[in-house]
């Protein structure tokens, strides 16, 4: 009887969840289907999705669904862009035109930047790939960075869309600027358009900073403070290009208020040689913004690889604050005042002078399967219909239907509207008239997006016990001087060693010399890290 009712137990664990799951909705039946390949969470999708259906069937006739493609953040959707656009250039390059395939083929036919002197077949692979309709399967790529979107372009796998010929009167100043706070909002020649504006900053937890006695976090370097150890969530640079982003805005800002000390400090250099002066405060903010960064690291809890689970984290009290894009943080802390019954519980700050409002873009892949539908979709997000959508409350007229997406439009004129301003999520909110922003200058790091997420990772990530029982035994022995200037020993992270060797090693064919030289560097660190900790246990 013991051994029949275990049996039973087993089968009714097995077969009950498939017979009280709820009956699926018939699939729908559509005239098109389009491919979207998104890091763009639940929320976006379905209320985008929603709101395309209709807008198309009204514009079209015709019934459209969308089918998204979710692998990860935005690093893993470039990797796998790149990987079936080798695969289906291959097949293009040996199959119809019966050519040869070679390692400088392959290196070569997505290089936006091949040398002069590459070899004829490589450059012969450049023009026919830019002339064809190679296809990765894909329709649409809507999310990521701008940073990235770039790379696609360069790359061309995205091709120019042709809603610059439609709607001319949107790409001006007056509704969505070429360029703002340094930061650009659209490609000239129509491969990627901004359709929303994010921001960079800081959740935390009231109730965690009160048990560990701290204010409300200001600016990136309040995270720095030796009370927030073990209480920080911070996510992998390398693995979310909205965090690196974020890292960058820190390091601008140190290279910008350095520039200003230094002007202030020395008039006449600043008038009679300003490049010199310049480039003196970008290498020492560089520096001074690498160690903040080491210093969160050390008193990060962890690094995840998404960038979502920060703010699920510092709602639920297990890290006291954590760094993320504006609106996780605003629709976290919007959730937890709803559950709390009205309390603030959590509070979303954007440091002041220590972010850009740059923008997440969407673009057409090349050999797009559905491209006239494609084309309707890059559409609607610019348009005013779309736009409502990122920040209309749910339920309003034209607004999303469950979700309050709580982020900001790029059109400059969705703000000029005053009776919306009830019907908005964040009716308070003015992009444009911003003064207190960040002034991005892409000439000081745009050039090394991935080489400083690299220099990240090898001194707070693939060395993070080592720094954090370093950081610590800092903070036992009263934050002796020594140890922490041996800490903070980081020559091997240069301004110019991070321009020339880490940027020459992403570069090179072979991605083994990325692991050696990271391998290096990590062993280096740990052996600071180390001396550091000796130093502090010693004092």
């Amino acid at each position: 009887m013991k051994r029949a009712l275990i049996i039973l137990a087993l089968v009714l664990t097995v077969v009950l969840p498939f017979v009280l799951r709820p009956k699926r909705p018939a699939a729908e039946r559509a005239d098109v289907t389009l491919a979207i390949i998104t890091p763009h969470n639940e929320a976006i999708r379905q209320e985008f999705g929603a709101g395309f259906r209709k807008w198309y069937r009204t514009r079209t006739g015709k019934t459209v669904a969308l089918d998204w493609r979710v692998i990860g953040g935005t690093s893993e959707i470039n990797r796998f862009v790149e990987s079936e656009y080798v695969a289906g250039f291959r097949n293009f390059w040996t199959g119809k035109l019966g050519r040869a395939w070679s390692a400088e083929v392959q290196a070569g036919f997505a290089n936006g930047r091949l040398a002069a002197d590459a070899p004829g077949a490589v450059r012969a692979a450049r023009v026919a790939f830019l002339a064809s309709e190679v296809s990765c399967g894909l329709d649409v790529f809507f999310g990521g960075g701008s940073y990235d979107l770039v790379l696609q372009a360069d790359a061309g796998r995205v091709v120019p869309s042709r809603v610059m010929e439609r709607h001319p009167e949107w790409f001006t100043a007056a509704l969505i600027p070429k360029k703002f706070s340094g930061e650009e909002y659209w490609d000239p020649q129509g491969r990627w358009f901004g359709n929303v504006i994010s921001s960079y900053g800081i959740l935390c937890n009231r109730d965690s900073l009160a048990r560990l006695g701290l204010g409300q976090p200001r600016a990136w370097a309040d995270l720095a403070d030796p009370r927030y150890a073990g209480e920080l969530a911070l996510a992998d640079p390398t693995k979310s290009s909205s965090i690196a982003k974020a890292f960058e805005n820190l390091i601008q800002q140190q290279m910008q208020r350095r520039l200003a000390a230094l002007r202030v400090a020395d008039p006449q250099a600043a008038a009679s040689d300003a490049r010199t002066l310049e480039a003196r405060a970008v290498r020492e903010g560089w520096m001074a913004g690498l160690k903040i960064i080491q210093r969160l690291g050390a008193n990060a809890r962890y690094f995840t690889d998404s960038s979502q689970k920060p703010p699920i984290d510092v709602a639920q009290g297990d890290c006291a604050a954590g760094i993320c894009i504006d609106f996780y943080g605003r629709a976290q802390a919007e959730v937890a005042t709803q559950r709390s019954g009205g309390a603030a519980r959590l509070a979303f700050v954007t440091p002041r002078g220590g972010t850009v409002n740059s923008v997440d873009p969407i673009a057409i892949f090349r050999g797009a399967p559905h491209r006239e539908a494609a084309e309707a979709f890059l559409e609607f997000t610019l348009s005013m219909e779309g736009q409502k959508l990122w920040n209309f409350r749910p339920g309003v007229p034209e607004g999303p239907e469950h979700f309050a997406l709580r982020r900001l439009p790029v059109r400059a004129d969705f703000y000029r509207h005053a009776e919306w301003k009830p019907l908005r999520s964040d009716p308070d909110a003015e992009p444009f008239a911003n003064d207190e922003q960040l002034v991005y200058q892409p000439a000081w790091t745009a050039h090394l997006f991935r080489e400083s997420a690299l220099a990240i990772r090898v001194m707070c990530l693939d060395t993070h016990p080592e720094l954090v029982r370093a950081w610590r035994a800092i903070i036992a022995a009263g934050m002796p001087p020594a140890a922490l200037d041996k800490l903070g020993e980081l020559d091997a992270l240069s301004y110019d060693e991070v321009s020339m060797t880490f940027r020459q090693t992403l570069a090179a064919k072979d991605k083994t010399e990325e692991l050696r030289l990271a391998n290096r560097l990590a062993a280096h660190f740990r052996q600071i890290y180390a001396e550091a900790e000796a130093i502090a246990r010693r004092k």
